[in-house]
């Protein structure tokens, strides 16, 4: 090979080794330039999302600022003294112990206005009685056993008084030689919850049936479920003891007592000074004492009295004699039950007084019965409505328009005092 052929071959594969490494050298530089441009967006970024998260950091503590001004401003608030409750019985609602030691109640009402009171006669869930069983094969619900339209009564009402005549337990014995004796179970007080009632009456001849253990069991039944309860007790300062709600910045009164088992030795006990019974008044003066007591305190007074002669529609002598005196007292609107039907409606006074409102739903038999509507205001009674309704196959409804006369002319051929117009509504002649 010639000197020139060799040095022209050494001179093509000098440059191509310069070809490769300024190749090389290019790629190494386009990475640098690359990890350069990624390091510069990366410290944009970061420095983007450090501007953002101290933007994000100050908005907060703004926003905790406002919180902790707000708090501040609220506590101080709180701190202010209150405004001085302008109401009557605002005070006295607002000292629960107080409450609870002397039986009163707050109320809600439908109307700023008005409280409407209703009232009906004998209850009973005692089980093995035909009225039980009928509730049972219609699927257990109390609802089921009154129509839509009493219900209503019943539920709208501000307040629903009624008679429980018979004992919550599952102890004790049946009192010997009585021909009925009434225990529901305890859970069965729900029922009351379900109907709307606000307060019942124990004031009666059944409430001792299975001996001492099932009045108290009734009494603890009854607390259990919040449901007040008058004319009973574990002593007698607590039987005579009336309950109170307040409502509309009205303080209503109610007083239970009894004059059945009319003997020195009833079966239902009267309430002794450490032995539990009923508040008995059917030689006892101390119920006017009791009335006179609830006049002073209260702006209406009910007085809900166990009385009369069964299945009779005629008064009994102790009726009459007795209801003049309870107005005296200081009744304001005296209601009767006892006698399983209805009897005369009187005004004693300008006091009305319903002898007896009769069965509700106690039994199988059909009978004529009722809800008493008492409205009442600031200035006392405004109106009274006796609504008509008709026991029957253990089902409590609403009567007809036909059935509604005739008991409001019924009702009224027993009542000389009164008058009742083709809505039921009461008033003295």
């Amino acid at each position: 090979m010639s000197v020139m052929n060799r040095k022209k071959r050494n001179r093509k594969k000098k440059n191509k080794i310069n070809s490769r490494f300024y190749t090389r050298l290019a790629l190494v530089c386009t990475e640098i330039f690359a990890l350069v441009v990624i390091a510069g967006v990366s410290l944009l970024v970061w420095q983007n999302s450090k501007k953002k998260v101290e933007a994000e950091q100050a908005q907060h503590a703004v926003v905790v600022e406002e919180i902790q001004i707000d708090r501040e401003s609220r506590v101080e608030k709180k701190e202010e003294k209150v405004p001085e409750d302008t109401s009557r019985y605002g005070a006295e609602l607002a000292d629960e112990e107080y409450c609870e030691q002397n039986r009163i109640y707050a109320k809600e009402t439908a109307s700023e206005e008005e409280i409407v009171l209703a009232f009906a006669g004998d209850i009973s869930f005692a089980q093995g009685y035909a009225n039980m069983h009928a509730l049972a094969d219609r699927g257990g619900d109390i609802r089921s056993c009154f129509d839509e339209f009493v219900l209503v009564e019943m539920q709208s009402a501000d307040i629903f008084m009624l008679n429980n005549e018979f004992t919550y337990t599952e102890r004790g014995t049946p009192t010997q030689k009585k021909q009925f004796t009434f225990r529901a179970k305890p859970e069965h007080v729900e029922y009351l919850h379900d109907l709307g009632v606000d307060v019942v009456s124990l004031a009666n001849n059944h409430v001792y049936d299975y001996g001492e253990v099932s009045l108290l069991d009734t009494l603890e039944t009854l607390e259990g479920a919040s449901v007040p309860y008058v004319g009973a007790g574990r002593n007698i300062d607590e039987a005579v003891k009336p309950v109170y709600f307040v409502a509309n910045d009205m303080k209503i009164a109610y007083i239970s007592a009894t004059q059945i088992e009319q003997g020195d030795y009833p079966d239902t006990p009267g309430a002794g000074e450490t032995s539990p019974g009923v508040f008995r008044c059917w030689t006892e003066e101390r119920i006017y004492d009791v009335v006179r007591e609830a006049q002073e305190k209260a702006d209406f007074v009910i007085v809900y009295i166990h009385w009369g002669t069964e299945l009779s529609e005629s008064l009994h002598w102790a009726q009459a004699e007795q209801a003049p005196k309870l107005v005296e007292a200081g009744a304001d609107l005296i209601v009767g039950d006892h006698p399983h039907c209805l009897q005369e409606i009187a005004y004693i006074d300008n006091v009305p007084v319903i002898y007896s409102m009769g069965n509700f739903w106690f039994n199988s038999k059909t009978q004529d019965t009722g809800m008493l509507k008492a409205v009442v205001d600031e200035r006392g009674l405004k109106s009274l409505q006796f609504v008509p309704v008709i026991q029957s196959g253990c089902k409590t409804t609403i009567a007809s328009e036909a059935d509604c006369e005739r008991i409001w002319n019924y009702i009224q051929s027993l009542s000389p005092t009164i008058t009742i117009d083709n809505a039921g509504y009461i008033n003295k002649k």
